[in-house]
């Protein structure tokens, strides 16, 4: 692992491409990773209910008081926003770090937003197995950006690695966007209220589906919800996404979310077997997430010429540490993945 400063206009990547880009008519999904088949009928039910109530401005208590309860938490703990991207705007606009570090490869808004914000920031760039050590982290960094699991990596760290980097007058974000793609949460930290300056990220997007609802919420200590309501924009989230809060932090919701991790896994299982059997490709890392990072050593033109052939997947090359060998691929149905899985072999 290295540690790079970023201090000035770059030329490297480009962190603001998503892989709703990649998407086209014609073309199958596997660049964005919303799972496939949601909302489910329940939900879009209740967010239907919710537009009876539209001409009444937004009401964040019943969503705030729901998160808190699902996370053993109190409302004063968490903060809605309007999908986990402006999370990090607001902490960008909320915070004055005097050392930023953004840990990658990761989502890249967070290193975006403090950039917009005129905030420099320094990397920690990932190799090799692309785990966390904590070592690595400068100890006057007094922000720290990591995900968990990690975008596009699809790595899980350990709960107590990531905690490891928490101390005092430090603010330690972790973006647990996708931790409901794991079975049971493992290695979530957001029911740690013992951390200091732990904020922790959680987004509605991808299990269920609400990616156009823009919705999520910080977990953080009171005085930093403070910061960030004091940042945001008067109600900056809507009465459906806020309904949708409540809806799907529910027990019942929840163990849904959890067959669905369980089925994922074994989804993503077969997925990496198959993938085993095509030379000339590389699954990176420990997958525990929704998505695959793959390189294909020596080969720059994969993901071109699997859009020729209809296949839509997440190019590498716009997140740091990661270059043009390297594609993202969202786990799917076996069907499809065995097609994509054809695909990229004839590619290779």
């Amino acid at each position: 692992m290295t540690s790079v400063p970023v201090t000035g206009p770059l030329a490297d990547v480009d962190l603001a491409h998503h892989g709703d880009a990649e998407v086209g008519p014609g073309l199958v999904d596997l660049a964005v990773n919303v799972r496939a088949g949601t909302p489910p009928a329940w939900l879009a039910a209740r967010l239907a209910d919710a537009l009876t109530g539209l001409a009444a401005y937004p009401d964040a208590t019943a969503a705030r008081a729901a998160a808190a309860r699902a996370h053993g938490r109190s409302p004063d703990q968490v903060w809605p926003v309007a999908g986990v991207a402006e999370a990090f705007v607001l902490l960008a606009r909320a915070l004055r770090p005097r050392r930023a570090v953004v840990v990658h490869p990761q989502f890249t808004e967070p290193e975006a937003a403090l950039r917009a914000a005129g905030h420099d920031v320094e990397r920690v760039l990932l190799d090799g197995a692309l785990r966390l050590d904590p070592a690595l982290v400068p100890d006057d960094a007094d922000l720290v950006v990591v995900g968990n699991p990690t975008n596009p990596t699809s790595v899980l760290h350990p709960a107590e690695v990531v905690a490891a980097l928490a101390r005092p007058g430090r603010v330690l974000v972790v973006d647990e966007a996708f931790a409901d793609t794991v079975p049971g949460e493992s290695e979530s930290l957001a029911a740690r209220t013992d951390l200091p300056g732990l904020v922790v990220l959680r987004s509605l997007t991808k299990t269920w589906g609400l990616a156009g609802l823009r919705v999520g919420y910080v977990l953080a200590p009171p005085e930093l919800v403070d910061r960030l309501a004091a940042a945001a924009p008067p109600w900056s989230v809507s009465t459906p996404a806020l309904v949708a809060i409540e809806a799907c932090t529910t027990a019942a919701a929840r163990a849904e979310a959890d067959s669905a991790a369980r089925d994922l896994a074994a989804d993503r299982a077969h997925l990496i077997a198959a993938l085993a059997a095509v030379p000339g490709v590389e699954v990176r890392g420990d997958p525990a997430a929704s998505f695959l990072l793959l390189r294909t050593p020596g080969r720059t033109d994969v993901r071109a010429a699997l859009r020729d052939r209809g296949w839509a997947v997440r190019r590498g090359d716009t997140f740091p540490g990661l270059g043009g060998e390297h594609v993202r691929v969202a786990v799917r149905d076996r069907t499809i993945s065995d097609a994509f899985v054809a695909a990229l072999a004839g590619v290779l």
